[in-house]
């Protein structure tokens, strides 16, 4: 079994926890539905007021479920080009299906010795 310590380091972990919250899971939809969010505008989604939607904002940006730029005095938010990637790679994991490999992951490579001159020439 796995320390609590490890355990709260895992970065799926951290993942899944951010994402468990009905407040911020909220919040990741409606982030999914724009190219990006100002965080006064995320109040109305959630129903909680601003220092809410800070926390659990701060939450998710630790968790690496979105990422944010300031401009001027306001916050912009958009999910993490990566989330879903990882979300979907957990669920792969998770269901027990094959993993596809990649076919240049097939190949064997040339080894730089080897060349054609040992064999015959037409």
């Amino acid at each position: 079994m796995a320390s609590k310590k490890s355990t709260l380091l895992d970065p799926d972990v951290k993942l899944l926890q951010a994402l468990a919250d009905p407040t911020r899971l909220a919040i990741v939809r409606e982030l999914a539905s724009a190219p990006e969010v100002c965080a006064c505008d995320l109040t109305s989604c959630c129903d909680v007021r601003q220092p809410t939607v800070s926390h659990h904002l701060k939450v998710l940006r630790e968790a690496g479920v979105v990422e944010s730029e300031r401009r001027g005095t306001w916050i912009y938010y958009r999910l993490a080009p990566d989330a879903a990637g990882r979300l979907q790679s957990l669920a792969v994991e998770l269901s027990g299906a094959a993993r596809l490999i990649p076919v240049s992951a097939l190949r064997r490579p040339v080894p730089a010795t080897a060349s054609t001159s040992g064999l015959p020439q037409a």
